[in-house]
């Protein structure tokens, strides 16, 4: 007799309840989530282009519309128990689902690859080793991680998280302490003021494709509760930790990236470890994604998926890392409106209620869903203001009317009929 494979995270099912996790296992998850390298790249900006003042506005509104966002699809993650690309289905239909799927995990395979090249490219640098040897290495370690899912991923964050804030905190510590102490950073001046509003946007720019995810892993928590609240805090200490690394690294030693940082201060053993934990942390969460994404299309377990998602992207890593700038900023303006048309259908068109992913009979293709992601998408693009939000709040608005008023019709015709 055939052994059942059992499928411990849940690729095409809702969460089992002796999976479910306590706030702290939560908070780790996705405080290892938002830990990211790239953060401090957008930090680094918005501290080399905002007065002081200004950039604590920014993070503090970006954060706060980014964890609004992150925190809503928490709350239906950890309610409903599934994905984000099973819930994509209720709004979606089946097949069409696989659209955002399709985005999602191919976004996530190239922000695989960037990290892979991120963490191999500056260790290079200081102490010779071959990168193309470091890519490989690292690019099958981070693959590991996701490959044994969300075990593997509490057991890494809960070891990562406190050694990135402490290192990182140190090294902060210093460099504030190196300008000649808080006064004088405060009083730097943006050589480029790129503005306010701009500030905003890049802020909630750097992580809304990644949040849009947030269900993958919000539907472990043991209740709504704990889902939003693991969400929404961990949003605002780990990114704005991000931001803050990066800021003042431009301000004081002129570059974003607190590893590098931490080599002009001459702590390389430590640069290494925060460097590796920060991309690590946020690489498997990565891949774990991309698996959730193409076992929706692919009707099938993500393990083997995540295996041959992490040789791509570590094979294509220093492709991806020199081309994939320009790529992401395009995936930007299409992620945070799939996003849009899930919040939509669950609390303003079926009002929170889903039948259970095997009693539900979905369309096959709903068009008006395909329709409004395409409007949020247009809306990113040529409304002024907030790109990521003039998305998200369009493409709702938009879904809702369109379903509300479809709804409508169907029901005249079936009076008349």
């Amino acid at each position: 007799m055939k052994k059942k494979i059992v499928d411990h995270d849940y690729s095409l099912t809702e969460v089992g309840g002796e999976s479910k996790k306590g706030l702290f296992s939560m908070f780790v998850i996705m405080l290892g989530f938002t830990f990211f390298s790239a953060s401090m790249w957008t930090g680094g900006t918005l501290g080399a282009g905002l007065s002081s003042a200004e950039f604590i506005l920014a993070v503090l509104a970006g954060n706060l519309i980014l964890g609004g966002y992150t925190g809503a699809l928490a709350f239906i993650g950890a309610k409903t128990g599934l994905s984000t690309h099973l819930l994509a289905r209720y709004s979606f239909g089946e097949k069409g689902s696989y659209l955002g799927s399709a985005l999602l995990a191919l976004t996530q395979i190239g922000w695989f690859g960037v990290g892979v090249a991120m963490f191999a490219i500056p260790v290079n640098r200081v102490t010779g080793i071959d990168t193309t040897l470091l890519i490989y290495v690292s690019g099958l370690l981070m693959t590991a991680t996701a490959f044994f899912g969300i075990k593997a991923v509490t057991i890494l964050s809960a070891i990562a998280v406190p050694s990135i804030a402490v290192l990182g905190g140190v090294s902060v510590f210093g460099a504030v302490d190196h300008i000649g102490g808080i006064g004088s950073l405060m009083a730097v001046k943006p050589m480029d003021n790129i503005g306010l509003i701009a500030g905003v946007s890049m802020c909630i720019g750097s992580f809304i494709s990644g949040g849009t995810l947030t269900a993958d892993f919000a539907r472990f928590s043991k209740d709504k509760k704990t889902g939003v609240m693991s969400a929404v805090v961990a949003f605002f200490i780990g990114n704005s930790l991000m931001f803050l690394f990066g800021a003042v690294g431009a301000k004081v030693f002129n570059t974003s990236d607190i590893s590098e940082v931490m080599f002009k201060q001459g702590l390389i053993i430590p640069a290494i470890i925060v460097l590796g934990f920060n991309i690590w942390t946020t690489n498997d969460n990565a891949l774990y994604s991309s698996g959730l994404g193409f076992s929706n299309i692919f009707n099938m377990n993500k393990s083997k998926i995540v295996v041959v998602n992490g040789i791509l992207g570590t094979i294509f890593a220093m492709a991806l890392y020199n081309n994939f700038v320009g790529w992401l900023a395009m995936l930007n303006t299409l992620l945070p409106s799939i996003g849009g048309v899930i919040l939509a259908d669950y609390f303003f068109v079926k009002k929170g209620n889903y039948d259970t992913i095997k009693d539900a009979k979905f369309q096959t293709v709903n068009w008006i869903a395909i329709a409004s992601w395409g409007a949020g998408v247009l809306a990113a693009k040529f409304i002024p203001g907030i790109a990521p939000l003039n998305s998200v709040v369009a493409t709702m608005a938009i879904y809702t009317i369109a379903m509300k008023a479809s709804a409508k019709e169907k029901t005249v015709k079936e009076v008349t009929a």
